[in-house]
């Protein structure tokens, strides 16, 4: 496990549970210029919004707080890690993951001055079962970054636990800045984190969390809003810019359907080895393993990686879903790679294969699966 990494184990949660989204970054990084955008962009999505202001003037809530009504509760007067116990943050969650909100993803803007770290142990902690944690986004301004670093030696810290870093503000710096900086940021950053460099924090939804949210199988799934849209508004809600016009121009997506089962341990393998420019995997895999032939929605973000067990919808075949969402990736090597995880026998598999995939997984290991004194069966070698 990286250093500061906390630990990924959580209390058994159903597939559907709410995913809490750590959005950290220092002061004039361009949080609330993104969240915005999340906002602006989200496609029907419902969004729960914890915006923690460092001050008793919650300038950052009052521009959001037209977009959100009752879904937006904010803590002014300080860091969100500070509350005593992680209370104050539980109250808040409990309300936005209240049924009667129908609320799809919680996205929490942390203050400028939060730990990220401590807001990541928070939700690991928490013992409301309608949530899970997300994945942490740290978001950088790439025209400051020297001077943030030097004003705030923990950069380095808070950027070794993000899972996925927003590299904002390029458009102020030109090429030669930029890659100096992606190539200290991958020194900094654990192994394999993805950096996605944008202007005006104008980052695709989809990269953190699904615009339409999708529970059961539909077909062939497709990442159709990144093909959409040629017409659509741009940032400040002008409209005739074009699909072109967005930062998620940049973006590409790969899909794989195999109706063949999954080799859990080669599947896991290709995850762990998945390229940087690969942000951000979701679907479904049929493993097909006996004693685990239930589906298994799998959702990673940057270095996130979780996976949430659940019965076939009645009728639905047996069969592994995926997209696969990045930029300057080599789509058809990652269609071979997968192709590679194809297992003509999965029956013949023992369920000691599944223990990579169970590492990840939302429910409890069960006795007869557990790694004999092993315990990286419990905790992941990497903060995913």
């Amino acid at each position: 496990m990286h250093p500061t990494s906390p630990t990924t184990r959580q209390p058994d949660r159903s597939a559907h549970t709410i995913p809490v989204v750590v959005l950290a970054g220092f002061l004039g990084s361009g949080k609330t210029t993104l969240l915005n955008h999340l906002l602006a962009h989200r496609g029907g999505t419902r969004i729960g919004v914890v915006v923690n202001d460092f001050g008793t003037i919650e300038i950052d809530a009052m521009a959001v707080a037209g977009q959100l009504g009752d879904s937006m509760v904010s803590l002014g007067g300080g860091c969100l890690c500070c509350a005593v116990d992680g209370s104050e943050l539980d109250a808040y969650l409990e309300k936005l993951s209240a049924p009667a909100h129908r609320i799809d993803v919680i996205v929490i803007e942390a203050s400028g001055l939060a730990e990220p770290q401590e807001l990541i142990r928070m939700l690991m902690a928490s013992e409301n079962p309608a949530i899970r944690y997300g994945g942490t986004v740290e978001v950088v301004d790439a025209a400051e970054f020297d001077a943030t670093r030097a004003r705030h030696p923990e950069t380095d810290r808070h950027l070794a636990v993000a899972d996925l870093v927003v590299l904002n503000k390029t458009d102020r710096i030109d090429a030669a800045e930029r890659t100096r900086i992606e190539a200290e940021l991958a020194a900094v950053c654990a192994p394999g984190t993805p950096v996605v460099a944008v202007d005006h924090g104008r980052v695709d939804p989809e990269l953190l969390f699904d615009r339409r949210p999708w529970t059961e199988p539909r077909g062939q799934l497709s990442f159709e809003d990144l093909l959409a849209g040629e017409a659509a508004d741009d940032e400040d809600g002008h409209a005739g810019h074009g699909h072109a016009g967005h930062g998620h121009a940049r973006y590409e997506s790969v899909e794989f359907v195999s109706e063949q089962a999954m080799n859990p341990r080669r599947f896991i393998d290709f995850l762990d080895r998945r390229p940087a420019g690969l942000y951000r995997i979701k679907g479904y895999v049929y493993f097909g393993v006996p004693g685990h032939e239930e589906r298994h929605e799998v959702h990673a973000v940057g270095r996130f990686l979780r996976f949430a067990t659940a019965p076939w919808p009645r009728g639905a075949a047996r069969l592994t879903q995926l997209v696969l969402i990045g930029s300057d990736m080599d789509g058809a090597g990652l269609l071979r790679e997968l192709d590679a995880c194809r297992e003509p026998q999965p029956r013949q598999l023992s369920p000691e294969s599944m223990w990579g995939v169970l590492r990840y997984a939302a429910r409890p290991v069960r006795e007869e699966d557990a790694a004999p004194d092993d315990t990286c069966a419990d905790e992941p070698e990497q903060s995913y």
